[in-house]
């Protein structure tokens, strides 16, 4: 029976394993010994240690052949951010983590481990060591942030003592590294179509980017930790570098060490946001006609422009958190992993 219960305690499914951070995660598992199933709508590469379950994150039935025997759930399927398709951020973020909820709770899960994201408490403007205490944002940046706030209130009030499920979220911010599909592509795609001129506002802004082996490391710690009368029940962490940089020292980093040129010339903070707002409404008015899916928008303005970095006090405290890898070392490891990306000129 002992044995059993280990061999169960050691298995674990990923949902959205095959997505960026699913695959990273699916990886460290394994190198940790866990029997690990994969969840997603689609299997995203070969492995075969792994056994994969596709369906749809929103039917309980799909989900539930992919849950059984297991004790541990990790739930980090989303849709890219910097979509624009509303009804699918509501449905995958929201409909959908409820069905895994019930999924989980009816296959006798214990642990359920949610990616959510920092961004939840931010509101575009300056967010300075903020704390996991900040309330959510009244006024999100985007809809797919407004969604992540649904997702992890649903996953927190979820936390039953009570059945023996316990909950906890981690919250991430501006999560990058090898083979990430979104954040390296993009500003090297601004790069090229002559986009990366411009640093808004005076370029001192800190913000935290948090390589993806440590967005890792924080899940698996708090899955190890989370258990009857831990004080992760229930609760929302935040997981990053701990090391905050100027966005824009950042951005350019990446693009110098791809062979691109960093940005050098300031537009005030003030000027770019009510430009992108102005944009905003032009393109609104223009809807009916014609669709243009803008890079500039007040949302990325904000992002780019102000301060929003987090403590992780809270995630030392609790599960002994602490970055496995540097900033500067995972700059280094993530302009190295993509040499397809780099300038030919």
């Amino acid at each position: 029976m002992a044995t059993r219960v280990r061999q169960a305690s050691k298995k674990c499914t990923v949902i959205g394993g095959s997505g960026f951070l699913g695959q990273h995660l699916v990886e460290h598992l394994l190198e940790r010994g866990y029997a690990v199933n994969v969840f997603d709508i689609r299997k995203g590469f070969e492995n075969n240690k792994v056994q994969f379950f596709l369906g749809d994150l929103c039917c309980k039935e799909d989900l539930l052949p992919s849950l059984q025997g297991v004790m541990l759930v990790f739930h980090c399927a989303s849709p890219a951010p910097s979509s624009n398709n509303r009804d699918l951020f509501y449905k995958v973020n929201y409909l959908g983590t409820k069905a895994v909820i019930e999924a989980c709770k009816e296959a006798g899960v214990q642990k359920l481990v949610l990616t959510s994201s920092a961004s939840v408490v931010f509101e575009g403007t300056d967010i300075k060591n903020g704390t996991e205490d900040l309330p959510y944002a009244k006024k999100p940046i985007d809809y797919y942030t407004e969604t992540k706030i649904l997702q992890e209130k649903e996953v927190l009030s979820a936390n039953d003592p009570e059945r023996n499920f316990f909950t906890v979220a981690i919250r991430p911010h501006g999560i990058f590294g090898p083979r990430d599909p979104q954040m390296v592509p993009i500003l090297v795609q601004a790069a090229k179509s002559g986009k990366m001129k411009f640093i808004i506002g005076d370029g001192k802004n800190l913000v935290d980017f948090t390589f993806v082996e440590n967005v890792v490391h924080g899940h698996i710690l708090a899955a190890e930790q989370l258990q009857t009368d831990s004080p992760l029940c229930g609760k929302a962490f935040h997981i990053t570098n701990d090391e905050p940089i100027p966005f824009w020292e950042f951005m350019s980093c990446i693009l110098t060490g791809l062979g691109y040129d960093a940005p050098k010339y300031h537009i005030p903070y003030w000027l770019a946001y009510y430009l992108a707002f102005l944009l905003s409404l032009v393109l609104l008015l223009l809807s009916p006609f014609i669709t243009v899916k803008p890079t500039f928008t007040p949302m990325r303005v904000a992002l780019a422009g102000t301060y929003h970095y987090y403590s992780c006090q809270q995630a030392k405290k609790h599960m002994g958190y602490k970055p496995l890898v540097s900033l500067h070392e995972a700059v280094a490891k993530t302009i190295e992993s993509y040499p397809h990306l780099r300038c030919s000129v």
